[in-house]
């Protein structure tokens, strides 16, 4: 997604739901580089469900080689024909690629502000490019910090109605080692945000 980079006074609690987002949005866009490895090495995790997913993923990240990482990505994500998965909001809501859901997706994208980049391959409804977006909506990275009302209504409309389901498959999933402790990251923080939201309103 196209980013404008300026400096916003974001609260502590709004960092944060950024982050965990960004994360996010950085394993499931493609396969981790070697930075990216590193930071889910660095990880430490706690107690609470978010942070038992978080040490799982170090862990994850500390056991396996790249090429495995890699070699698992494929397979969940991509495959020969397809992967395991399919991480697009038009095939969890109505069982189809680049469906209604995409359009309306493109549709509250361009109200946004927010453009795809023309180097991105996938449709803007990935799972990952819709948790880069809340990122960016979050921290002001497409111009300004959206309301946290609008983020509800972003969120509801475009990923809490699916995200969830497609965490909880990817927790499941055959092939999944690495990934699967990201799929417990992503359903845990997915109940977090909703049930925040629900306060919020």
């Amino acid at each position: 997604m196209t980013e404008t980079v300026t400096e916003f006074e974001i609260a502590e609690e709004d960092q944060l739901r950024a982050q965990w987002y960004a994360l996010l949005g950085r394993f499931l866009s493609g396969p981790p580089d070697a930075a990216t490895r590193e930071v889910a090495r660095a990880l430490v995790g706690d107690e609470s469900d978010l942070g038992q997913g978080v040490k799982a993923l170090a862990a994850a990240a500390q056991g396996m080689t790249v090429e495995a990482v890699d070699e698992e990505y494929f397979d969940l994500f991509i495959g020969v024909g397809r992967g395991e998965l399919l991480p697009y909001a038009s095939y969890y809501l109505t069982g189809f690629l680049n469906e209604k859901p995409l359009a309306a997706l493109r549709r509250d994208m361009a109200e946004l502000g927010i453009a795809r980049l023309e180097d991105v391959k996938e449709p803007e409804d990935h799972i990952a490019s819709l948790c880069e977006m809340m990122a960016g909506m979050i921290t002001g990275a497409f111009g300004a910090p959206v309301a946290l009302d609008r983020q509800r209504r972003f969120f509801d409309k475009h990923i809490g109605c699916w995200a969830p389901r497609f965490f909880e498959d990817l927790q499941a999933a055959q092939t999944a080692v690495f990934y699967m402790p990201i799929g417990t990251i992503g359903s845990v923080f997915m109940s977090v945000e909703s049930l925040a939201f629900e306060i919020a309103a």
